[in-house]
């Protein structure tokens, strides 16, 4: 009887072992996050202490780019494809804001190679919560047909434009939490008392998304799984909940927002902006708790970033300009200037990352791919514009880029960008045909952007010209849109 019950002890021991092999990976993407929006990034005013601690225990990038907007960065997240390669490289909208309208973004293709798909061969239980802005209801693009087990949240990003929205989609089925608003409003003169409260709801979206990401995570902590939790914040509009704005009250000389810049009105825009990082950071210490509690904590690669720079300044009220959300980098969400594409990029694994690490690599959005790829043991992965990080999670060297590339077609009246080494190229201008003059700029000198040195080094020009002229055709101008609808 004893040998029966050593041999059970040992063999759930070996069971335990052996489940525990396969790490998981959650992958925190933030909406508009600015690279100096973050106290470990150099932020003075806004509270982040749970991303500021993740930061001391992990490794802290430097060099860390995405795309310029939403879609584009989610669609080289998931293929781990480049601007010159990718499905999508720009918000292509269908349909409307409102319920009866949504159609989402440009949908990926059927069959499209993921991440979510690739983690899925070799065991693992993969998850979204959050925005996912790659196909809306029932086109090609959908999570559940891209590789996700479980989705819960937005479809349509413009439906992500409010935080009390009045459905959040289950898998394929629509749940819904409350009545529609547009979060596109002017305020009016509106002598009640609390003239605002029309532009809040009862539930607010992150905290069930929040919530579910949490469940996913309990259900499967005997399991390697994936966990891909896409945050709305702090995306426009303003809008938080009330006990958050506490912590600011009176920190700031702010003047009431009345929507006459786009999105919702707020009584203390600046507040609610710093507000609504410290409640996404408040967000991110609730899952590494989850983690910690499930005891699966070291056996997790928790990567944090963002998925292009802060909004302009203004826009919808938001204090992006106030707080220098964006450091010293020129530009904004939407541009290729390193403003629009350099983020804050936070890695850490307990058993694996040396702590109070500052890593100044360049790297991307399109690395993850073959960095989860490589962490999970896809043997036979499929190839991508990106280059493995497990080595420098693990403090080694590996090999850099030869280049990174990036277009928009929507901002800059149609603009391409490359980096090559230490030089960054910039074209504008492209969608009317007068785009001829490269900018060129020395990053080590000068990451501001504020010299064009391109007169003074013809020869990287061209250079630069040809590699941006490598690009393959964007796809998103080639499809047959209602055929990817189907």
């Amino acid at each position: 009887m004893k040998k029966i019950v050593l041999f059970s002890l040992i063999s759930l021991c070996f069971s335990t072992i052996f489940a525990q092999q396969k790490p998981n990976i959650v992958f925190i993407l933030a909406d508009d996050l600015g690279y100096s929006e973050l106290g470990c990034y150099g932020q003075q005013l806004i509270k982040t202490p749970n991303l500021d601690k993740l930061s001391k225990e992990g490794m802290r990038f430097t060099q860390f780019y995405s795309n310029t907007l939403c879609a584009a960065t989610r669609c080289s997240f998931v293929t781990g494809l480049d601007g010159a390669h990718a499905q999508v490289r720009d918000n292509f909208e269908l349909g409307g804001f409102a319920d009866e309208e949504e159609k989402g973004q440009y949908p990926l293709a059927e069959n499209t190679v993921t991440i979510a798909r690739e983690l899925r061969k070799v065991g693992y239980k993969t998850a979204l919560t959050g925005k996912w802005g790659l196909g809306g209801p029932g086109s090609t693009g959908i999570p559940n047909k891209q590789g996700f087990d479980f989705f819960y949240g937005y479809l349509d990003q413009k439906q992500a434009h409010n935080y009390y929205p009045s459905h959040l989609w289950r898998n394929e089925k629509a749940e819904w939490l409350q009545e529609y608003f547009s979060p596109h409003q002017r305020f009016t003169n509106d002598t009640t008392a609390n003239p605002y409260d029309k532009y809040k709801g009862k539930i607010y979206a992150p905290d069930t998304i929040t919530s579910e990401a949490m469940k996913f995570i309990t259900a499967n902590k005997k399991d390697p799984f994936f966990l891909y939790l896409a945050y709305t914040l702090p995306h426009l509009a303003l809008q938080v909940p009330d006990a958050e704005l506490k912590q600011y009250e009176g920190m700031f000389d702010e003047k009431p927002y009345n929507g006459d810049k786009g999105y919702l009105p707020h009584p203390k825009p600046v507040s609610a902006y710093a507000a609504m990082i410290s409640l996404l950071d408040k967000y991110v210490g609730k899952i590494i708790s989850c983690l910690e509690e499930n005891g699966i904590r070291d056996n997790t690669l928790i990567i944090f970033c963002s998925d292009n720079g802060a909004t302009v300044p203004g826009t919808g009220g938001a204090a992006t300009g106030f707080f220098k959300s964006n450091g010293d980098l020129r530009g904004y969400k939407g541009s290729l200037y390193e403003g629009g594409i350099r983020e804050p990029f936070i890695a850490n694994w307990k058993s694996v990352i040396k702590p109070g690490t500052t890593n100044n690599r360049v790297c991307s959005i399109w690395d993850m791919f073959a960095s989860f790829s490589e962490i999970a043991g896809v043997k036979k992965a499929s190839p991508t514009n990106g280059i493995s990080l497990l080595p420098v999670f693990k403090g080694n060297k590996t090999k850099e880029h030869d280049y990174l590339y990036w277009e928009v077609h929507s901002y800059d009246n149609g603009a391409q960008a490359v980096r090559w080494k230490n030089w960054k190229a910039i074209r504008k201008n492209l969608n009317s045909g007068t785009g001829t003059h490269i900018e060129l700029y020395d990053l080590a000198a000068d990451s501001a952007e504020k010299n064009d040195l391109s007169s003074q080094y013809p020869e990287i020009v061209l250079k630069m010209k040809k590699l941006m002229d490598k690009r393959e055709p964007a796809v998103l101008k080639e499809w047959n849109f209602q055929q990817a609808l189907k």
